[in-house]
């Protein structure tokens, strides 16, 4: 079927002019569309496109799962007129686990993946239950539960997985299956190991941080709640989750540009529009700080980002992908039907029409409401935020999906020094985007993972971080195992020691790099914004005159060839011209967007650096808080820390 949609309603939502009817067309033109790839059963999705490593079983199983929870959003928020879906599932889950049907799907004890998609299995079914559980033949009901109960017991890695055994077995427990309260609790306790402080998590051991925080280790917690709210152990989490969640949703909403991207950082970003998912969930437990209106107009602005940029391909598909079709943005985990985790970002659909999200209007993000400054502690991000283009950028001294003293490859998706909502990273490991780096007499490029991040303040006007590491190229690992976030591991050669200071005031980045054990004979580069061709953002590098080494090469590094936000990606970079020695060097790096502000003439004069607005910071800061800091203690804004450094 065609997709209709309503007339945009500019009173209700002035910022995107979506209501829930526009969400719920979306909905039912995504689902009519998968299913038309179902098997005769149902059991099956079998969407057009390369397989995962897991093969086409997992795959179709998975775009079942996920689209099965897109259509528990909708039963749930409009029971009444969603029987066609809930009876096109209801198929679907009994020939799936008939143990007789040669097509059945793989158990989450025989399949691993099994294990992630038994998660949205359980949670649609707890939402729905009166509609679709209840209703299911004995028979049915049976098999499924069969089908579940082979997660008891299981292992699950250390990191957002531990939801999709605590979800399945709670889910279990209220249907009369068999459950594992030592399973639960032991995913409990390594849940609360993850957490960082300002409601952030990182998904592992590494310094993981990404769309992952929102959309898996906030929405489950209160999803859970929802499915056993008599369960001692949710009752007792209830305000340590719910404060979590508020604690979160406040520095996310300064992580959405007034174009409505959220932040473009991370795996698994052709989830899109799942990052969504915690501002939902914010309202339907109550637990968000946020207005009803900024909660929608955050959720609707990126499903509009997405929808406009062709996310939702000519069949009516969700592709691989930023905007529209991207096969480079495929990990090893990543299938046909994987996109559809974007799912999560429709979790407003399982809330009435009547709902204050609903009929709340629309108000606007911070970013359109002034120029924002915001540090966020967890992942090391300073966020700064221009109301006259839009722009959200975040200059990173803490997240690369590794540990301290790591050396391995740049993860493009978290080593860089800067994300933003308008721009995508460059996709090959050693690159110049965002960047300090080294050139060797071959041409290759150091990397930075495994940083000491040194910490981060806000002075005057302006927002400083920093992190120290030691450059090294790696000689890639053929044999380094499939992409799952880290870097590439491999053979390291070190080379000098870098301190990266990043004192920024909106569009604008003074970047000082003191450099150390430069014996190499390797050239410096300082690398900018990666834009695409055609695209209206500016993106400039230039040095500053007067302070430091000379940084006495510029140039442009073009990586031709389709990227995920266009065709050709322009990386601009200051530089040496010969061998980099000791000393101190200084940069001013700019993203703006239209309309924003591009005047990078950033002075130093007086022993202080004076930004175009005429906002100066000293030299004698930067030196006493961050560039003295030698015995590797983290700066800060704390008395006690500064009286270490001076």
């Amino acid at each position: 079927m065609p997709l209709v949609l309503p007339p945009l309603d500019y009173s209700l939502s002035p910022f995107t002019g979506l209501t829930r009817g526009h969400w719920t067309a979306y909905a039912d033109y995504l689902l009519r569309s998968a299913h038309r790839f179902g098997s005769e059963d149902h059991a099956n999705i079998h969407l057009p496109g390369a397989n995962s490593n897991y093969g086409p079983r997992s795959d179709s199983l998975e775009a079942f799962a996920r689209t099965f929870l897109l259509a528990s959003f909708r039963i749930a928020g409009d029971p009444s007129n969603t029987g066609w879906i809930a009876e096109w599932y209801a198929a679907g889950l009994d020939a799936g686990t008939n143990p007789a049907n040669p097509d059945r799907w793989p158990t989450p004890g025989e399949l691993g993946q099994a294990k992630v998609e038994a998660a949205s299995l359980a949670v649609g079914l707890a939402l729905t239950r009166e509609v679709l559980w209840d209703k299911l033949p004995e028979r049915v009901q049976e098999q499924l539960i069969a089908w579940f109960e082979t997660v008891i017991g299981e292992e699950y890695p250390p990191i957002n997985w531990v939801w999709f055994q605590i979800v399945v077995e709670t889910f279990l427990a209220s249907v009369g299956g068999r459950s594992s309260d030592e399973d639960i609790d032991a995913g409990l306790a390594i849940h609360d190991s993850l957490y960082r402080g300002g409601g952030w998590f990182a998904d592992g051991p590494e310094r993981a941080y990404d769309h992952y925080v929102g959309w898996a280790f906030q929405v489950y917690p209160q999803l859970w709640a929802l499915m056993a709210p008599s369960d001692p152990r949710v009752t007792a989490r209830k305000a340590l989750d719910g404060d979590r969640l508020a604690d979160f949703l406040d520095d996310a909403s300064f992580l959405v540009g007034a174009n409505g991207a959220p932040l473009i950082q991370g795996r698994s970003l052709i989830y899109r529009f799942a990052a969504a998912a915690p501002f939902w969930v914010g309202e339907l437990s109550g637990h968000t700080r946020l207005a009803p209106g900024v909660s929608r107009r955050a959720a609707s602005g990126m499903l509009d980002y997405f929808v406009r940029h062709g996310s939702i391909t000519p069949d009516g598909l969700l592709s691989i992908g930023w905007h529209g079709e991207f096969t480079g943005m495929k990990q090893a985990y990543s299938g046909a039907g994987s996109p559809y985790w974007a799912a999560k970002g429709m979790l407003g659909l399982a809330l009435p029409a009547d709902h204050p999200v609903w009929t709340a209007v629309e108000e606007p993000l911070p970013v359109e409401v002034a120029d924002t400054r915001r540090l966020i502690e967890a992942p090391g991000w300073q966020v700064d935020g221009t109301v006259a283009d839009g722009v959200v950028r975040i200059r990173n001294h803490g997240t690369d999906h590794a540990v301290v003293g790591a050396l391995a490859a740049d993860s493009p998706l978290y080593a860089r020094l800067g994300y933003s909502t308008h721009t995508f990273p460059d996709l090959s490991p050693e690159s110049r985007d965002n960047a300090v780096v080294f050139v060797d007499s071959s041409g290759q490029l150091t990397h930075r993972t495994g940083f000491e991040y040194l910490g981060s303040f806000s002075e005057a006007g302006v927002q400083v971080g920093a992190s120290r590491f030691t450059a090294h190229w790696i000689q890639p690992d053929p044999d380094a195992g499939p992409d799952h976030g880290s870097g590439v591991a491999g053979a390291a050669t070190p080379g000098p020691t870098v301190t990266v200071v990043s004192v920024t005031r909106g569009a604008v980045e003074l970047r000082l790099v003191r450099v150390r054990s430069a014996g190499s004979g390797a050239s410096l580069r300082i690398g900018g914004w990666p834009v695409d061709a055609a695209a209206s953002v500016v993106s400039a590098v230039q040095a500053v005159p007067g302070f430091g080494l000379a940084l006495d090469a510029t140039g442009s590094f073009v990586r031709s060839g389709a990227h995920p936000m266009g065709s050709e990606l322009t990386i601009p970079w200051v530089g040496t011209s010969g061998t980099a020695h000791d000393g101190d060097y200084a940069a001013v790096v700019i993203l703006a967007g239209e309309g924003g502000a591009v005047d990078a003439g950033v002075r130093y004069e007086d022993d202080r650096f004076v930004f175009p607005d005429g906002v100066s910071v000293s030299l004698e800061t930067m030196r006493s808080r961050v560039l003295h800091s030698t015995c590797g203690q983290a700066f800060s804004q704390t008395t006690t820390a500064r009286r270490l450094l001076l």
